[in-house]
């Protein structure tokens, strides 16, 4: 297990940078678990974080890269609901590393 530090606090991440606790998750902590992926949030991310923290709150699970698309596709549209804009934005790995950087729980499907 590791941590990040923020705001002179340690937030407890587990072994594959995830957060442990989803109430630690703030706009700044997401910032902060971007910065360690090597990503600068635009907008276009922060569209899928609040979408993608949305769809967890409505069905309490953390979508795979399949269903991850279709609903972004429904909500957003086809122009933003598909793999090479979901994979640009997250560097190939949108369920993944969208759900880390959102403060969800990894999606239990991926390796």
């Amino acid at each position: 297990m590791s941590e990040l530090m923020h705001d002179g606090r340690a937030i407890a991440l587990d072994q594959d940078g995830y957060l442990c606790r989803l109430d630690d998750w703030s706009e700044a902590v997401a910032q902060r678990l971007a910065e360690r992926e090597g990503i600068h949030l635009t907008e276009a991310h922060w569209e899928i974080l609040r979408l993608l923290r949305g769809f967890y709150a409505e069905f309490q699970l953390t979508p795979a890269t399949r269903p991850l698309i279709r609903y972004v596709a429904q909500q957003l549209g086809p122009e933003k609901g598909n793999s090479l804009h979901l994979n640009r934005l997250f560097n190939g790995t949108p369920a993944k590393l969208a759900a880390k950087l959102a403060g969800l729980p990894k999606p239990s499907n991926c390796l």
